[in-house]
């Protein structure tokens, strides 16, 4: 009997294994079927988790005061509560891209679960932009064995700069420092503009957008073009 209870826990998380962590591994290493860079002279400011009633039309004040855009990966269930922030986004000329319905790790969910996030996510966006909806990024960037193909009509977007602005602490120390280090054209940069997702601090977004201020300023100095994924 124990012996067959261990062969069950083994061939669990073989599977586990297959499901999961090796099709993230596999293709965050090759790049297989996703996108790090992008062909531009600018460099692509990218917001996941919101949209937050609290931080993201402070963010959208602050995109506009720079003449800056961005592309935001929006929570599905947030888009239904928020429908008025979506609407600005897409008005100011923002790009709007799926980050599933709930904030839920690829790992965690069945194929068809899968389907029906991006789906729901889908619909809630085009409900306040009646726009086609090209562009993914899954949370936490984690796939499971069947992410790219039940996203195929998307393009999937990683990053190539990412900075641990969830916290506060990496807020107050170090990310100004990491944001200036950015300069290469075509950079995909990560950011977060809601603090409610699990392992997150709360009033993160405050103190991400006091760095993000100083750095759009420097950059307008500079004539650095901040773009969206479709000005590619």
């Amino acid at each position: 009997m124990i012996n067959i209870i261990i062969f069950c826990m083994i061939s669990f998380l073989v599977l586990f294994l297959l499901y999961t962590i090796f099709p993230t591994v596999l293709i965050r290493v090759t790049g297989w079927g996703i996108t790090k860079k992008v062909k531009t002279e600018g460099i692509a400011l990218t917001f996941d988790d919101g949209p937050s009633p609290e931080y993201t039309e402070l963010l959208l004040d602050l995109l506009k005061k720079y003449d800056a855009k961005a592309t935001f990966f929006v929570v599905g269930s947030n888009v239904k509560r928020n429908p008025e922030i979506i609407k600005r986004m897409y008005l100011e000329g923002h790009t709007i891209g799926i980050h599933h319905f709930d904030h839920i790790s690829s790992w965690l969910l069945s194929p068809f679960q899968l389907k029906r996030q991006l789906n729901m996510t889908e619909m809630a966006i085009r409900e306040c932009t009646n726009e086609k909806v090209t562009y993914y990024r899954p949370p936490w960037g984690h796939f499971n064995l069947f992410t790219l193909l039940l996203s195929k009509k998307y393009k999937v977007i990683m990053w190539s700069d990412i900075f641990g602005d969830w916290k506060v602490d990496k807020c107050k120390n170090g990310l100004l420092d990491q944001l200036r280090k950015t300069t290469e054209a075509g950079s995909i940069l990560l950011l977060h503009d809601c603090g409610e997702t699990w392992g997150a601090d709360k009033e993160a977004p405050k103190f991400m957008m006091e760095n993000l201020a100083i750095f759009l300023k420097e950059n307008q100095n500079k004539g650095t073009r901040f773009v969206t994924l479709k000005d590619r």
